[in-house]
């Protein structure tokens, strides 16, 4: 990876198309859940997102494998995709980005409060 992919993200990009083209070849009940990850997934990204590729490539690989194996998405996944992505991204009560600015505003806050 080169220094201007990395600045301009063309790296995200084309890993990303990547991803997509894999999932297109799952069954729909896989494509459906892939999509319902990745939103779930996306809440507990940096920045970038580059934090994610690996969890999304592992995520991604695990679905291509058990399609193969024929087994349900149900059995796969459970029946709670949330929790299943909560565990993959650190486990329940990970901190999101949400999180880190909720706790960067309070410090903020109390800093110019004269408290901090």
């Amino acid at each position: 990876m080169n220094f201007w992919d990395t600045v301009t993200g063309n790296d995200l990009t084309k890993e990303w198309k990547t991803f997509e083209a894999r999932a297109a070849v799952l069954p729909a009940d896989y494509r459906a859940a892939w999509e319902e990850m990745k939103t779930h997934l996306f809440s507990y990204s940096d920045f970038t997102g580059r934090n994610l590729m690996p969890i999304f490539d592992s995520a991604l690989g695990l679905l291509e494998e058990t399609a193969a194996e024929e087994q349900s998405i149900e059995d796969v996944l459970g029946d709670d995709i949330a929790g299943f992505c909560a565990a993959l991204a650190g486990g329940e009560g990970a901190r999101t980005y949400r999180d880190r600015w909720r706790d960067q505003l309070n410090r903020n806050v109390a800093r110019k409060l004269g408290r901090g």
